[in-house]
């Protein structure tokens, strides 16, 4: 039987998602616990992998077993074993052809930032400082780019090893909040370091430190050098993936 899980996480303190042999991840976390409740070893797969540092409001995974699971004491059971940075919001069982990677149809981003000329404390664990004056407005209407289906490669760092860097931005949102700015991005998937890649130049074109046509010579030549900096993985979240039948 199959069954899929909603999984919060701060992954300040992880390697990343995906299980490795020499650091901790979130995925060991789990798979650690499940196998004291279900008494052996239990994999799960994840609907992609975040990395290091980077947090997750709504990562997706599924693993099988051989018996029905009461979902709630489930639930229960691992997360008492969970450090307080890793827990399972849902549980649901799940047709057995689900699979949590390659039925994904859409996952939504989100990055947080302050303008502050200071560093704040309580900010800093979740949101990426960006020093003022920048040019929001300015930043909105080079995102606009972005959208559609185009060749991302000038915003993927170097190992990814993917076949094709190809995707499709179905939304990309700027919101400001006080001092706050907010970035939330929807798409069919992201390659390595994308979303920080983007929010990345969006800023250095906001501070006029890159011109407004940016982002359109990067899909055109696939050069990253012509984009800004990658953005701290603090200010990442995966907010959640979408599938075509949700549960």
């Amino acid at each position: 039987m199959r069954y899929a899980m909603v999984v919060e996480y701060d992954g300040t303190a992880y390697s990343g998602w995906q299980r490795q042999k020499n650091a901790m991840t979130v995925q060991q976390k789990i798979e650690d616990a499940m196998e004291i409740v279900f008494g052996k070893k239990v994999v799960i797969v994840g609907s992609g992998r975040t990395d290091s540092g980077v947090h997750a409001l709504g990562q997706v995974a599924h693993f099988d077993v051989d018996k029905e699971l009461n979902t709630r004491s489930t639930i229960y059971s691992i997360n008492s074993l969970l450090p307080s940075d890793i827990k399972l919001q849902k549980m649901f069982k799940v047709d057995g052809d689900f699979h949590a990677q390659y039925s994904a149809k859409r996952k939504t981003y989100i990055y947080k930032s302050y303008v502050s000329e200071s560093a704040s404390p309580l900010k800093d664990k979740y949101y990426a400082r960006i020093l003022p004056p920048v040019d929001v407005e300015k930043m909105k209407k080079a995102a606009l780019s972005l959208v559609g289906k185009h060749d991302f490669k000038a915003f993927c760092s170097t190992g990814s090893g993917v076949s094709s860097t190809e995707r499709e931005i179905y939304s990309l949102s700027i919101t400001e909040c006080g001092d706050e700015v907010i970035f939330e991005i929807t798409g069919n998937g992201f390659l390595y370091n994308m979303v920080r890649i983007i929010v990345g130049t969006l800023y250095f074109i906001g501070k006029g430190k890159l011109s407004e046509s940016a982002i359109d010579e990067m899909l055109l030549t696939g050069c990253r050098k012509k984009g800004g900096k990658t953005f701290p993985a603090c200010g990442l979240t995966l907010k959640n993936v979408e599938y075509i039948d949700e549960p």
